[in-house]
């Protein structure tokens, strides 16, 4: 007889981005401390009928080095033109998730959406404000949790409580999330290198102005149990500065992350979105 001994699942690698499929060009871009890791479940869905890119955001796991003590959403949002301009997309629909919602909204500005998804987007914020304040705190908040995990390493990867409590922090239905995407997301935060410039330069970035005058058709999607950044303190500035024909959608029963517990969910309203777009229709 032969003994067989149990194999672990392969520790993830960094990627620089995700990219498959063919047809509509599709930029997908992850939220702060996240990678396009938490994409992947979306872009393989999408991938059959959208050629889908999903970078990582410089100074995240996978994305380029940073140099500097501070960086804003609109050095994100140079990173990502010039991403753009290497593949020959000047224009492509576009859905972001938290800080990502907020990079698309700038590139939304800069005329290179030709549809936009913001999923639980931050920025939604005057500048300065208190509120402004408080998500810095809040973030900041977490770096003696990713000293300790980074310290600890494997032993906080895999540790159930941990992984339950980062499940419990970006999701509502925890069970719906495999534990090998939990491991991929505590990896991620623990390699963003960038946390303390990322939040000394958001509270130095002006607020999201001109918003109204916008002409990309935007789609907010709302995670009603967003334990990150609530929609009753951090979603008002945009549900009301967005133009009047943008979608506003309350998606029940998910939390910040919702691609990683409902990722049909996701795909089908992005992709509505872009198909409706199509015919200068809007989908309700």
């Amino acid at each position: 007889m032969t003994s067989r001994t149990a194999k672990s699942p392969a520790r993830p690698e960094p990627v620089a981005a995700l990219h498959l499929g063919s047809g509509d060009p599709v930029l997908l871009l992850h939220g702060f401390m996240l990678s396009p890791h938490c994409w992947e479940q979306v872009a393989h869905r999408m991938a059959a009928h959208c050629e889908v890119y999903a970078p990582a955001f410089a100074g995240h796991w996978g994305g380029p080095k940073v140099e500097g003590w501070t960086l804003d959403v609109y050095a994100l949002a140079d990173q990502i033109e010039d991403q753009l301009d290497e593949l020959g997309w000047r224009t492509c629909h576009i859905a972001g998730n938290s800080l990502g919602g907020w990079v698309g909204l700038e590139l939304a500005r800069r005329g290179r959406a030709r549809t936009l998804t913001t999923i639980a987007a931050a920025g939604g914020w005057a500048s300065p404000s208190i509120t402004q304040i408080r998500i810095g705190v809040k973030f900041a908040s977490l770096l003696p949790f990713i000293a300790v995990g980074r310290r600890l390493g494997d032993v906080a990867l895999n540790n159930r409580l941990v992984q339950h409590a980062t499940a419990l922090l970006l999701t509502k239905r925890t069970g719906a999330v495999p534990r090998h995407e939990l491991v991929t997301t505590l990896i991620a935060a623990l390699h963003c290198d960038v946390i303390v410039p990322l939040i000394l330069g958001s509270l130095r970035a002006p607020g999201m102005d001109d918003l109204a005058e916008l002409e990309t058709p935007i789609r907010m999607l709302l995670a009603e149990y967003d334990r990150i950044i609530p929609n009753s303190v951090y979603a008002t500035h945009y549900l009301r500065e967005l133009p009047a024909s943008a979608d506003r959608i309350l998606v029940h029963g998910v939390g910040h992350v919702p691609m990683l517990e409902a990722p049909d969910r996701i795909a089908t309203l992005i992709a509505e979105h872009i198909y409706a777009s199509r015919g200068h229709l809007r989908a309700v």
